[in-house]
């Protein structure tokens, strides 16, 4: 297996900048695939930025995390642009105004009562007959999606779990019924999948004209309350009941004391093996439509995964199993061909997921707040970091440098200043360090020095702002993917950071 994203040559030193659709500016409460999202290849182009990485484009729900979706293969309806819909005469420009939010954070609540009831109304007007869109449907890719959100809404939002029997175990004949008779409904969900797939596609089209590829990203696990789970129970490790027996996290680590209980139901890898890995393959196919670049999180799940007893109230007392190994991946590599991973191999790992990251051959994770702890062999240190990587200031589950930083007590502080300006000095750095600021501006300009051939900066760490930009906090329960962009980088920063990249010979 090989995988083209590290590829090796003079032009392969590259740079990217992370930002999720959701953190974009504009008025309407969420960043959309609309002006604001060409504006931003705009500015990467003018930046020298080579690759836009963004989080899952999945619809979201409860909790309002993009590693928890109906629909693993969905768009989310949040992101469709509100204009866009306006210039094909589906809305009123009037009618925008109800959907206007001054906030300078994501507001779920506010867009699931304002935005959906847009939505519907723009497809009161779209006609189902459109010859695309009965293309679209008749391809049946999110069929089931569809099915199941018009049967979530008939069931007031709630989950598979309390449907009666006939639902829940997917009765032919019932489903049938239920479609002939919620035949709106079921087509609503089908029209915001298009819409968003028009709109992405359009939007990636113009990035990649400006030569700009998209870093995708693939969670793992998807969530029990989706049309993944009740499509395809038989995959996954659930009581006769179709009750979760096993769920997914992992055990106490940097993030967390007594782990991460993240819930999800873990698959049956042989259910999955039997069946070919078909259901993963499909999977990935569906991503590379979406992305040029896919990073796999939690990639040391295909290894070895943690599962827990469901009903624990913590990670604590799960265990260890075996996943399918580079078997999935080569059955992928049969069918797709060459495939542009990153293998997201942060937290636990052992000699079993280093030999298989090496097999396949994927780029792995650096992320440089894990190099100072003064270990001359931790791994995230420039001097023990290889070209087949990609290297981070920090990811979305990350503080900001500058809340990292700024959190330190004085004492740690001064002495990752202490480490700092000697890998600083060592990589022909210069940089003075008056303060916080100066300190995260140059471990930004460190992390575009290394070896690897593709350093990701946070557009917050580019922007040098604080905690209160920060994407997520791994086990905290509310406060999580709201941070939004006030305005756009402006073209001083492009120039300073296309100065930076051209410094580091990472310029597009």
């Amino acid at each position: 297996m090989k995988t083209d994203v590290c590829k090796k040559g003079a032009a392969a030193r590259a740079a990217g900048v992370l930002l999720h659709i959701s953190s974009l500016p504009g008025r309407y409460g969420i960043g959309t695939l609309g002006k604001e999202a060409r504006r931003f290849v705009d500015f990467l182009r003018a930046a020298g930025v080579a690759y836009w990485q963004v989080l899952p484009l999945v619809q979201t729900g409860y909790g309002d995390s993009p590693y928890q979706s109906v629909f693993s293969g969905s768009g989310n309806p949040y992101f469709i642009d509100l204009e866009t819909l306006a210039a094909e005469g589906l809305l009123k420009k009037s009618e925008l105004s109800s959907c206007v939010c001054a906030g300078c954070k994501v507001d779920y609540g506010f867009l699931y009562e304002r935005k959906y009831a847009l939505l519907r109304k723009a497809f009161s007007r779209f006609s189902c007959a459109d010859s695309a869109f009965r293309a679209f449907e008749e391809e049946g890719a999110f069929r089931d999606y569809a099915l199941y959100m018009a049967l979530k809404t008939a069931h007031g939002g709630q989950g598979f779990a309390q449907w009666k029997r006939a639902y829940k175990f997917r009765d032919p004949a019932a489903l049938q019924a239920f479609l002939e008779k919620n035949r709106q409904e079921y087509s609503f969900w089908l029209f915001v999948q298009y819409e968003f797939l028009r709109q992405w596609q359009a939007l990636k089209g113009y990035a990649n004209a400006n030569g700009v590829r998209i870093i995708g990203d693939i969670p793992l696990y998807v969530a029990y309350d989706s049309a993944d789970v009740w499509a395809n129970a038989h995959l996954f490790k659930l009581n006769k009941d179709l009750s979760c027996r096993k769920v997914a996290g992992v055990p106490p680590d940097y993030f967390s004391a007594t782990g991460q209980l993240w819930g999800n139901p873990v698959y049956d890898w042989r259910a999955h093996a039997a069946e070919g890995y078909a259901w993963w393959i499909g999977r990935i196919r569906r991503a590379f439509a979406l992305y040029d670049v896919v990073r796999i999180d939690h990639f040391r799940g295909f290894d070895r995964y943690y599962e827990i007893p469901a009903g624990s109230e913590t990670a604590i007392g799960g265990a260890w199993r075996r996943g399918p190994g580079a078997a999935l991946f080569e059955a992928a590599q049969r069918a797709l061909g060459t495939c542009d991973f990153i293998a997201e191999d942060l937290g636990t790992i052992d000699a079993g997921v280093r030999r298989l990251i090496k097999k396949c051959g994927f780029p792995s994770m650096k992320v440089l707040e894990f190099a100072f702890d003064g270990d001359p062999n931790n791994a995230y240190l420039p001097k023990n970091i290889g070209e087949n990587s990609v290297t981070y200031t920090g990811t979305h589950d990350n503080d900001t440098l500058v809340g990292y930083l700024s959190s330190l007590p004085a004492w740690e502080y001064c002495r990752l200043i202490g480490i700092l300006k000697p890998l600083l000095a060592e990589a022909g750095i210069s940089a003075r360090i008056r303060g916080v600021k100066s300190a995260a501006r140059a471990v930004a300009k460190l992390a575009l020095s290394v070896r690897s051939r593709l350093a990701v900066l946070p557009v917050q760490d580019i922007l040098l702002c604080g905690s209160a930009a920060r994407m997520n906090t791994p086990a905290a329960k509310e406060g999580n993917w709201q941070f939004r962009l006030a305005a756009l980088p402006s073209a001083a920063c492009a120039a300073r950071l296309r100065a930076a990249l051209e410094e580091a010979g990472r310029a597009l």
